[in-house]
């Protein structure tokens, strides 16, 4: 055999070896890929449209103060949607927000949106925070239909009517003013939201 075609048997043989081995390289890492579980997701609740900005307010609390969008910025931000003579689902609710807020180191802003202007007022929303133990750690907002109604669709909220049960929800809103995380009321727990509520920077 002449010396040139040994060469090329040699180059050609090597070549060969070299293709099997990245082939079997290529099909073990696709493999792993395979048999590698799906990283988690970030948040436990249902995640919403990015730069869904929150709606901007001013209203007064159950004790008279002034409460201002504005001045919530800056760390994340438990919003939900109340009522003070609701006798099932809004203590519940509350509880949930509650349990979340144990579960953090630092403290974190709560407020609840009134649902139904015509019955709310300061005295039933200190005494519904009083019976579900968050006075002190939710404000309760009150208002006018019409200066509540740019909050509720800003949340995209229906209020409570009189042959209409108003939306359970909660949504997480950040430190900009983004809402991040909306949760039906009966897909609420403490864990879940405490989850959620680190994922966006709370301690």
């Amino acid at each position: 055999m002449r010396p040139r075609y040994a060469i090329l048997i040699i180059v050609g043989t090597a070549l060969a070896m070299a293709a099997v081995v990245v082939a079997a390289r290529r099909a073990q890492r696709d493999s792993a890929d395979i048999n590698r579980p799906a990283p988690a997701a970030r948040f436990a609740g249902a995640q919403l449209p990015p730069d869904l900005r929150a709606p901007s307010f001013a209203l007064r609390d159950q004790d008279g103060r002034l409460v201002r969008s504005a001045d919530l910025r800056g760390r994340p931000l438990v919003v939900t949607f109340l009522y003070t003579h609701c006798r099932d689902t809004c203590p519940v609710t509350a509880q949930q927000v509650k349990g979340a807020l144990d579960r953090l180191r630092r403290p974190v802003p709560a407020i609840a949106v009134s649902v139904d202007p015509g019955n709310d007022d300061p005295a039933s929303a200190r005494a519904f925070l009083e019976k579900v133990g968050m006075r002190g750690r939710m404000r309760f907002l009150l208002g006018s239909r019409d200066q509540l109604a740019p909050v509720w669709r800003g949340y995209a909220i229906r209020p409570q009517g009189q042959h209409v049960e108003h939306q359970a929800r909660l949504v997480l809103v950040d430190g900009r003013g983004v809402q991040r995380v909306g949760f039906p009321a009966s897909q609420a727990t403490p864990e879940r939201l405490a989850h959620d509520l680190r994922a966006l920077g709370a301690g």
